[in-house]
């Protein structure tokens, strides 16, 4: 480990790229203890206190949202914009066809993301702001249209610049941007939650759930290891080639790797961004004058209900994991894209025909792995609801997700940071 982070101190551009992305997620932390002007700090954390749903978004969030921040929303209104406009890449067959065009397509929907994210921070930003107009409390202590529309304006400049500085990190730095930036709110949350479990000790018999809590927390990291870092290896055969008058193959063997969780970390963040929904919009009708709607709004609230967990929020929790997990993964693997540039390139794998055998052999391979890795993402994502029936006492909501979130992030950057060590040494000879 230590000869690892010597060589990774003496590159210089790694040095450098790891120095911008330290230093960016400290920024980012800093905004995030940047209150706006207009509320009442001290009833707001009590209102995220009271709503374990909202409770868990503010985790999420770093903070942010109790806090009443400049950022309050994080970079939820993107994560947002990014499901739609990968779903819309399947509705729309001129997206289709500029998905296909390779980077410079890419290009083209990153851009139309980071359009549509402005639209969606503003409906977030006022939502967010009139649930808690309405809530009471004198939570908002100014409540002109003035006043508002400028907050709902500086929320969503908060999560456009944000969204700017995910960018940065994942472009100037190491790892994903938007991703370190949830991990970091994630952890930035931990002092605060294992704070709350001492204070809570009265005894050996307080202290033994923590004790399983915590066994069962290190038996999950060593499963998502063991899954995250699982692999399927093809075979993969290159003929021997004739190039003007030098042969270049000629029975080389390699390997194509199939990750069992191809998605990472992905669909879970998916899926929170989508369970959220229906409870803040049922609050914004509980009180409505028709007596049906209200009454329905206030059943939507029950079934999506987080404290205590309802069973019907645990299967759609996870059912859309699963979903999820099998989208993104298409998204992210194209067996037949994989199988052509296979082609291409005068390999084959051997017993396959070239093209379409060699594509529907990869995406029966992939699906049976994604089975796989839907079903632990799933288990996951609900097991914190069954460990919080069984132990009604201990914070652990977010425990399997939040567990799930960093150790995928974590993984995932420094496997970005070996193949950087590696890109490097071969630039040497």
């Amino acid at each position: 480990m230590f000869k690892t982070l010597a060589t990774i101190w003496s590159l210089k551009d790694l040095r450098r790229r790891i120095l911008v992305t330290l230093a960016l997620i400290l920024f980012v932390r800093v905004l995030s203890h940047i209150p706006l002007p207009g509320v009442d700090i001290a009833a707001l954390k009590q209102f995220f206190d009271r709503s374990q749903l909202f409770g868990l978004l503010d985790i999420f969030s770093g903070g942010t949202m109790s806090r009443f921040s400049l950022i309050m929303m994080g970079v939820g209104p993107y994560i947002n914009a990014s499901i739609i406009t990968q779903l819309l890449t399947y509705i729309i067959p001129s997206w289709e066809a500029m998905k296909k065009e390779g980077d410079e397509g890419r290009r083209k929907i990153n851009q139309w993301t980071r359009y549509l994210t402005i639209p969606l921070a503003l409906l977030q930003s006022y939502g967010m702001l009139l649930l808690l107009k309405n809530q009471g409390g004198g939570i908002l202590t100014s409540v002109d249209s003035m006043h508002f529309v400028s907050l709902m304006l500086i929320v969503t400049a908060g999560s456009v610049f944000l969204m700017w500085l995910g960018e940065l990190i994942t472009e100037n730095g190491i790892g994903n941007g938007t991703s370190l930036i949830i991990m970091a709110g994630i952890l930035s949350s931990l002092p605060s939650i294992i704070q709350s479990v001492g204070a809570g000790y009265t005894g050996l018999s307080s202290l033994l759930p923590v004790v399983a809590i915590a066994a069962l927390s290190f038996g999950v990291i060593i499963a998502i290891i063991y899954i995250n870092e699982g692999n399927r290896f093809i075979p993969v055969s290159y003929a021997r080639r004739q190039v003007g008058a030098s042969m270049y193959g000629g029975g080389v063997e390699t390997q194509l790797p199939l990750k069992i969780n191809t998605a990472g970390v992905i669909p879970i963040i998916f899926a929170l961004s989508f369970m959220i929904f229906p409870t803040i919009i049922a609050n914004f009708f509980t009180s409505a004058k028709s007596e049906k709607v209200a009454h329905f709004a206030q059943w939507i609230g029950k079934v999506f209900s987080v404290s205590p967990p309802s069973v019907w929020y645990g299967l759609a929790y996870f059912v859309l994991v699963m979903l999820f997990t099998f989208f993104y993964t298409s998204v992210v693997f194209n067996p037949t894209e994989i199988a052509e540039n296979i082609q291409k390139q005068g390999g084959f794998v051997p017993g396959m025909r070239p093209g379409t055998q060699t594509a529907s052999y990869l995406g029966a391979i992939i699906n049976r792995l994604t089975i796989t890795g839907a079903l632990f993402l799933a288990i996951i994502a609900v097991l914190p609801l069954v460990v919080q029936v069984a132990y009604p006492s201990l914070d652990v909501l977010v425990g399997g997700t939040s567990i799930l979130i960093i150790v995928s992030v974590i993984l995932e950057t420094a496997r970005q940071m070996h193949a950087q060590i590696v890109m490097r040494k071969y630039d040497n000879y």
